[in-house]
């Protein structure tokens, strides 16, 4: 698949859907003209109409009946997340610098596309695991170029590929440098950046980009996104999105095998092991779309009256939530980014199905720590709890960054998930699933 994490696929993605839908309309439209003639010739031919228009009503009843069952829904929703993933990163390929021929690992006579020069890395507000690295300094290595952020669940879920790659093929010419461009205020913060590459062991140089200096260079959008260069300093190929390690991990090969490089280690192997958050997504299980919940992006809230936008008000759960449906209970200010607890208790409640569940959560301006306790259907979630939670379901936020609060190790179903924060001054910025 190809999963995107943050506000992506964005504005552009939207637009090129929309073109996909409208030419595929107008086919449909043109066959239906089409189609009325041949109808309406196949009715004097063979009398069929009647059959036809009881097949019709057949059909028209059958549609009803999965609405009013709610069947049209559940069937919409796995389409929406799971199989629009893959024609959705054909048509990013398309759109990316270079068209069509620039797909990643696409090929023109055998070789490897040429999508252009190494953009400058001169814009890195500062670099952590190296001194500052440049595009000439750089030249007969092959390099791959990670563009990722620290709280974004599909960056993390493709990091093992990534370190594993810089672990196999580090003594044999090749450079990885993971280009860290924030999607939220904190993680502008150096200090956050430095801790999470430590926690997440990362030992390859990272870029820190906070003005999106080298992500402009590069054309970029997505998060993650990996581009290939050669040891001569043009761009070979790139992948947006989760998924396709096999295929990049051989166009890291053929350009290791071009720049002279022999005896190259075993290709495969890079994520064995991978647990907790880095661990793949069960996404033919995915039902949940991730959902923002500063006001600027958000969706499905139900809380009565909606947002008063950056005021403190006082919010209530409805008496029920259908899928994909949340709400705020307590005191909370809600800005365009999060959510901002400020009662001595309040809540979050989301009506979800996936196998895991996450929360982008951060202690506020008094850095304090904030303990809280996680409910799945009104229960302590037991077995279901996630890396960052008991099986009681308590857990605490000590920083900022995403917290893994379930996975189901059962039968995936719907569920109502709450949170409950025992102290003030939480900030709750993204659900993402998994």
């Amino acid at each position: 698949m190809g999963a995107l994490c943050g506000s992506h696929p964005n504005t552009h993605t939207t637009v090129l859907l929309f073109d996909y839908a409208a030419g595929a309309a107008t086919s449909l439209a043109v066959a239906i003209l089409a189609g009325g003639r041949v109808f309406g010739a196949l009715k004097k031919s063979l009398g069929a109409g009647e059959w036809v228009g009881r097949g019709l009503g057949v059909a028209v009843l059958l549609g009803v009946l999965a609405i009013a069952l709610g069947w049209d829904t559940t069937a919409l929703t796995r389409l929406s997340l799971a199989g629009t993933n893959r024609w959705e990163q054909s048509l990013l390929d398309r759109a990316a610098p270079g068209g069509a021929a620039a797909a990643q690992s696409s090929e023109v006579g055998g070789s490897l596309a040429d999508e252009g020069p190494f953009p400058s890395l001169a814009g890195a507000t500062s670099w952590l695991n190296s001194p500052p690295l440049t595009a000439e300094s750089l030249r007969g290595k092959v390099v791959v170029l990670d563009f990722w952020t620290y709280s974004c669940i599909n960056c993390l879920r493709s990091l093992p590929y990534v370190k594993g790659w810089y672990d196999k093929y580090k003594d044999h010419g090749l450079v990885v440098i993971g280009v860290h461009a924030p999607e939220f205020a904190f993680e502008r913060n150096p200090d956050n950046v430095r801790r999470a590459v430590s926690d997440l062991g990362i030992g390859y140089p990272v870029a820190l980009d906070n003005g999106f200096a080298i992500w402009k260079g590069f054309n970029n959008q997505f998060w993650p996104a990996h581009y290939f260069i050669d040891a001569a300093g043009r761009i070979r190929g790139h992948h947006f999105g989760e998924g396709d390690y096999a295929e990049s991990e051989e166009t890291i090969r053929r350009l290791l095998i071009a720049a002279g490089y022999t005896n190259l280690p075993a290709a495969g192997g890079q994520a064995a092991g991978a647990a907790g958050v880095e661990a793949a997504s069960d996404i033919a299980q995915v039902q949940s779309p991730e959902t923002y919940i500063g006001y600027r992006r958000a969706e499905n809230f139900l809380s009565p009256g909606g947002f008063l936008e950056d005021q403190s008000h006082a919010y209530a759960v409805p008496a029920a939530l259908d899928l994909n449906q949340w709400a705020l209970d307590g005191t909370w200010r809600v800005d365009a980014e999060k959510a901002v607890l400020e009662s001595a208790s309040g809540r979050i409640v989301y009506g979800f199905s996936a196998r895991d569940l996450h929360l982008v959560l951060g202690p506020g301006a008094s850095g304090k720590t904030i303990r809280f306790r996680v409910r799945l259907d009104g229960a302590p979630p037991g077995a279901n709890h996630g890396a960052d939670t008991d099986a009681d379901g308590v857990g605490e936020v000590n920083g900022q960054r995403l917290y893994q609060l379930i996975r189901q190790s059962g039968e995936i179903r719907p569920h109502v998930f709450s949170i409950e924060f025992l102290d003030d001054d939480v900030q709750a910025y993204a659900f993402t699933f998994g």
